[in-house]
């Protein structure tokens, strides 16, 4: 049985290409399913992909070909907690190197605007540290950084 509640992405023609890429780069997820328009519509003709029944890292979504009517915006970011530096790297890389932009403090977009947070679960426990001056020396070394450096974040959390 499908899920109750469906996180829907709406793309201009490329809602496939994005569920691929996804599928591809993040662990626990896939293209479930590929919808083809029984009928003619404002941005696509009947047999065009319509929707794709996609997950991204076990959550489930729908990519929807509405057009270029809508764009995706900042207010709306999938984040992927990571586990090390490498996954860090990998996951950012992807993101970027596939016609993506780096943004601040590990933000960023892929080449269809979608918003990536690539956040370590090292920064999430520095920035919450109950150490509060531990925590602000983490959080002002992230403010500094485009991808996350795990390193670095330790280290200002130590106070090196």
């Amino acid at each position: 049985m499908p899920s109750k509640n469906t996180i829907c992405l709406w793309y201009n023609r490329d809602a496939l290409d994005a569920a691929n890429f996804y599928a591809e780069t993040f662990p626990d997820s896939a293209v479930k399913a590929v919808h083809r328009a029984p009928g003619d519509y404002p941005d696509g003709k009947e047999g065009d992909v319509l929707t794709v029944e996609f997950t991204v890292a076990g959550i489930p979504c729908i990519g929807l070909n509405g057009g270029p009517h809508f764009k995706h915006s900042e207010a709306f970011s999938f984040q992927i907690a990571t586990d090390d530096q490498a996954e860090t790297d990998r996951l950012w890389n992807a993101i970027v190197g596939n016609g993506g932009q780096e943004s601040e403090c590990g933000w960023c977009k892929d080449r269809w605007g979608v918003s990536w947070q690539i956040t370590p679960r090292a920064l999430t426990a520095a920035y919450t540290d109950p150490d509060r001056a531990a925590a602000k020396r983490a959080f002002d070394a992230m403010m500094t950084m485009r991808k996350i450096d795990i390193a670095k974040i330790e280290a200002a959390r130590r106070g090196a």
